[in-house]
This record gives structure tokens, sequence and C-alpha cells, in this order.
């Protein structure tokens, strides 16, 4: 029978809920595919018998793995027709997607290890994830994905040199990052030199519309043509007074929110390298901003770092 309602249910999976979050989302690259995936967890749960589970956080993240592995052969398919290049969806409240893990990775959801992630098979994903960020030993991860820990050794090796080549290694201090934002602040009310001034040379622009708001359909290649394709669209799409530009981490990096009262209508996040901005990565697609609101909720005292 199920116990969905049941107290004891709900709370042991609800001390967990956190840790599931922060995996199912670096699984999928999708906070709300990551919240579909712990409802079917939560249902499979609550049809257990909780007196059996001798380790509930182990099962837990069995179980999640495996549902978000499911997801991911399905997500694949998906990722084919998708009009533009994908990103994955914006987050502003890094302790909503916490590891209390004390692995080198274990706080890094910036865009570049997502999309380096995206990169990787779902195995070879899901076993880095386990092991480099969670702290898994071998013989966990074995049984979570069914594959012998030699397999898994192999999987995680494989997954490691794919993660390290595009992995941003430089961190930006506050009077870069506030440079970075001024200019392209300047740019929208029509300065374009700043802009030009903080972009590296070969930086890349990526748009995230998903063909439902208009968006480049690919990445922007070259300082040059991101300053004109800035001020392209400022021209047909100006910023009216209802709209505002408001600084903010974006997966951890220096970045804006543009919002208009408690709504978010687009997300920039910048990787900076050597003081120079080296990626754009901009989320407009509608689809991908609904599970935020501005301003960004105040974690408890207690919560997860």
């Amino acid at each position: 029978r199920m116990k969905l309602d049941s107290p004891e249910v709900l709370s042991n999976f609800e001390a967990h809920r956190v840790h599931l979050r922060a995996l199912a989302y670096r699984m999928t690259g999708s906070l709300a595919d990551a919240e579909d995936v712990l409802q079917e967890a939560f249902v499979r749960w609550a049809n257990q018998s909780t007196g059996v589970i001798e380790k509930p956080r182990a099962y837990l993240s069995t179980l999640v793995t495996r549902l978000c592995l499911d997801h991911l052969s399905s997500a694949r398919v998906r990722r084919e027709s998708y009009v533009g290049p994908w990103l994955p969806e914006p987050i502003l409240d890094e302790q909503s997607v916490g590891v209390e893990a004390k692995a080198e990775l274990a706080s890094d959801i910036t865009v570049a290890l997502l999309l380096a992630l995206e990169r990787l098979s779902p195995l070879e994903r899901a076993a880095f994830l386990l092991h480099d960020v969670f702290d898994c030993d071998y013989d966990e991860v074995a049984r979570t994905i069914e594959r012998s820990e030699q397999a898994c050794r192999q999987l995680v090796a494989r997954a490691r040199q794919g993660v390290r080549e595009r992995r941003p290694r430089y961190h930006p201090n506050d009077e870069q990052i506030s440079q970075i934002l001024g200019a392209f602040a300047q740019a929208t009310l029509g300065n374009l030199e700043p802009l030009s001034q903080v972009l590296a040379e070969d930086a890349v622009f990526y748009s995230d519309g998903g063909g439902k708001v208009a968006s480049a359909t690919r990445p922007i290649l070259g300082r040059e043509r991101i300053v004109k394709f800035v001020q392209g669209v400022l021209r047909k799409f100006p910023l009216d007074g209802s709209q505002v530009i408001t600084p903010a981490r974006v997966n951890g990096l220096p970045g804006f929110v543009i919002h208009r009262g408690k709504q978010v209508i687009r997300t920039v996040a910048f990787d900076v390298e050597a003081g120079l901005v080296q990626n754009v990565y901009q989320v407009n697609n509608p689809e991908k901003l609904t599970h935020l609101a501005w301003p960004v909720p105040t974690p408890p005292a207690s919560g997860v770092h």
C-alpha cells in the first residue's frame, strides 16, 4: 500500500533531499528534470518497507542515479532536436544543489563543468560524479551502476580527462568582475567600447533560446562578432523601463539577471580567463527560467555549505 502520507517516510526522504537534488541536477543539467527524478524516487521509496533499508542515503542515491540514467537515454533523443546551443538550467541559489563532500569539484556547478559532463556518456557521468564529487568508494559506485569496480575505474579515468580539458581554473577577483559587469551594463546603454575591452579575442557567446524566443542558433565566435551581435540585439530589443539588470552569481560564476519584478527573463554568466571573458553563457529559454524567482531566497543559517 502507498505510504506517501506517512510522516516517517517523508522525513526520511527529506533528510537527504538536498544531496539527491545535487546529484540529479549534475546528472541531468536541469533542475526541473532533477525534481521529476526526485518525485519518482520518492514514490518508489514510499512503496518500500523502510524498515529493511539499513542505509537510506546509499539506497536513495542508487535509486536516483539509476532513474537519471534512464532519463538521459531519452534526453539524448530530445537534445538532438533542440534548437540552437543547449545550456544547463541556470542556478542562482547555489545552496539548493549543495554538496557536503570535501571533493575538489564538490562545490563546482559552473556551466563549463556541466557542459563537460554533458559530453560524457551517461555511465561515465554517473561514475565520475559518484566517485569524484560525492566521495563514494569504487565498490559503492560499482553496485550503483551495476558494473565491475575495474570498469568503474576506467569510466572515471576517461571522464576525468574530458572534464580536465574543459574546466576553467581561473577565478577572477572582485575588481575584474566589477569591470566586466560594468562593461556589459554600459553596452545596454549603447556604449560598446568597454565591452570590447573585456572580451578575449577568441571569446565565444552561447545563447540558449531553445526555439522559444529569439536567440542566436549557433555560438558566436570572436570579440568583434560578439560586439556586433550585442549591438544588433539591443537595437532590435531595447530594454524598457520594466526590465532590471542585477549582478548575480549564476552557477557560481559572475554574471547578471535581467528580471521584470520577480520574473527572471534572462541569465548571463561569464567564464573568465586571465581577467578577460572567454565564454558568455546566456539563457533566454523561458522553460529553463520558470524555477527561478527574484530575489533569490535567503537560505537559513543552518543551510548546507
